[in-house]
């Protein structure tokens, strides 16, 4: 890909472009996963909090509702009179909308809303925005991090190498009932992005963060370590919500 795909402002590391007009752009995720955490857990637990924060939410752009049989995948918007089988479907009357905007040699290229794949059940949703990121940042496309799953569907997890590849900002999701309405909000988040540097994905460093040791390897830092976190802080010596307290100032670079 040529570098000039790499124009977004070195500042920020995601620039979004929403092109269905009615598309919510991304919001930032929630430390408390939408409401839906125990007090106990947002007040106390930062790693829930860290983990349930970290990226933004995707909504879909209208409300819509599939319909799997097993074999055929059937759907419809809120406003439609019936229900539309499902191939390739645009959003609805977003094509002449996209023909209006775009350069003449990319009429009639607008991208689908919903697609169904050859595999069975399987169904690709489009958020209508495309994204771009900072040189050598990806992005992680997977469900909402602590947010209860529904259990008539369940997203893939997928990272896209945005700073090269300019397309469609879109989720692949598995159907698991048959014969069942399945409801799509557009206030309700169906997945998740989150930023991770390039490096992350390398597979070399992956086989490098490999490496497996025993207590016999353990030095006195390291149990000074463990001293530090697990035994300075049992009965009398405890904090309540410490480690939140202490990662909180580290973040905002409080002593």
């Amino acid at each position: 890909m040529p570098d000039t795909l790499n124009t977004v402002d070195q500042s920020e590391i995601a620039t979004f472009f929403r092109l269905i007009p009615s598309a919510s752009m991304p919001v930032p995720a929630d430390p408390s996963a939408g409401g839906t955490l125990p007090v106990r857990a947002y007040r106390y637990c930062e790693p829930i909090r860290t983990a349930s924060s970290l990226g933004w939410y995707l909504f879909p752009p209208i409300s819509f509702t599939l319909y799997w049989d097993g074999t055929e995948i059937v759907w419809k918007y809120d406003g439609a009179d019936e229900w539309m089988p499902l191939n390739a479907a645009q959003f609805p009357k977003f094509a002449p909308h996209f023909n209006e905007k775009c350069p003449e040699d990319i009429r009639d290229y607008s991208p689908p809303f919903l697609t169904s794949v050859v595999s069975p059940g399987i169904v690709q949703v489009w958020s209508g925005l495309i994204a771009r990121t900072a040189p050598d940042w990806n992005l992680l496309i997977r469900p909402p991090a602590n947010v209860p799953r529904l259990q008539h569907y369940e997203s893939f997890e997928g990272l896209i190498e945005t700073d090269q590849w300019f397309g469609p900002l879109f989720t692949n999701i598995r159907l698991l009932k048959t014969n069942t309405e399945i409801h799509f909000q557009s206030d309700h988040p169906f997945c998740m992005i989150q930023p991770l540097p390039r490096i992350a994905s390398d597979p070399k460093l992956m086989q490098r963060m490999g490496k497996v040791q025993s207590m016999d390897d353990m030095t006195e830092t390291d149990w000074q370590n463990y001293r530090d976190t697990i035994v300075n802080r049992v009965g009398e010596n405890r904090k309540k919500g410490d480690y939140a307290a202490r990662t909180r100032k580290r973040r905002t670079g409080k002593p």
